[in-house]
């Protein structure tokens, strides 16, 4: 057995007790209603000086914003902070959260690119696609809403709506892309992927001894755009945005001296180029699969 399956049948082993007997710290969903978005007692942490030397302030404190823990049937299961769910020994013991990654097209059917900022804890100075990042697990990000019921928060059609009002969120707070000019009606879901990497961009089968890494569920959204949106972006976030074509992409792929995010090169490798060539119609590839890409 590789260690890829290895590691799918232990994440898929761990039951919703399972994962909250494992980690205490995650708030269970029957607990979330009224929950603030972050954890304001990061100071309070003894672990956390070791864990964040060297690191942003501003971006210690995102770290404390609270992620949806998920199962490996991307139920969820409760809040989990951002820094607990990066951990790379938590992940390596198979926390599982969820995430959303768009991929913004001009009219010239350019995509969006941005390099994250070097003051990012995980993945920073990669080149990567639009905008990654996790909705919080608070009502509207998990896709509920006044007439919903509790039992909904496991239909996909509810989890895509609450990943596509984060993506507003995170586009307005990481590039300075207004509301305006991403409407919730034009994110298209395509599909799901489950991977896993270390913070220096490695893969599931290879070693690293980062102290952060990534293990998600990630909600595929396309955005179509016109070609004068508001761009200003955040340097916290963000050092360099670029829009490009296939071609240039493909260009930059080759250019040893750029370092890329690994689900970026995940998607890339496995899905975007073909949804690339059929922007004009994307319904055929649109499926409810969770991809796993371990």
């Amino acid at each position: 057995m590789t260690a890829a399956s290895q590691y799918a049948n232990l994440v898929s082993s761990l039951s919703q007790q399972d994962i909250l007997s494992k980690w205490s710290d995650i708030t269970p969903l029957n607990k979330i209603s009224g929950i603030p978005t972050s954890n304001e007692d990061h100071n309070n942490d003894p672990k956390n000086s070791e864990l964040f030397e060297g690191h942003d302030e501003e971006q210690i404190k995102l770290m404390e914003e609270l992620c949806i823990v998920l199962d490996y049937n991307d139920k969820p299961i409760g809040a989990g902070t951002k820094k607990l769910c990066h951990i790379m020994d938590n992940i390596n013991e198979g926390l599982l959260h969820r995430a959303f990654s768009v991929f913004l097209f001009n009219e010239n059917n350019e995509l969006l690119l941005q390099q994250r900022a070097d003051e990012k804890i995980t993945f920073p100075g990669m080149w990567t696609n639009t905008c990654c990042s996790h909705p919080l697990c608070v009502p509207s990000e998990l896709g509920l809403t006044s007439t919903t019921n509790s039992q909904e928060i496991n239909q996909l059609t509810n989890a895509i709506e609450g990943v596509k009002k984060a993506a507003q969120r995170k586009l307005d707070h990481e590039l300075g892309i207004p509301y305006s000019d991403s409407p919730l009606k034009n994110f298209q879901f395509l599909t799901r992927i489950h991977y896993k990497a270390g913070n220096a961009g490695l893969s599931n089968n290879e070693q690293s001894d980062s102290k952060w890494g990534e293990h998600e569920i990630d909600y595929i959204l396309i955005l179509k755009a016109k070609n004068n949106i508001t761009i200003n972006a955040n340097v916290n976030e963000v050092s360099n945005y670029k829009f490009v074509s296939a071609n240039e992409l493909k260009s930059m792929f080759e250019d040893s001296s750029l370092i890329f995010t690994p689900w970026f090169k995940l998607i890339c490798n496995s899905f975007l180029f073909k949804w690339w060539e059929n922007l004009s119609d994307l319904e055929p590839f649109k499926d409810e699969n969770i991809h796993r890409l371990l």
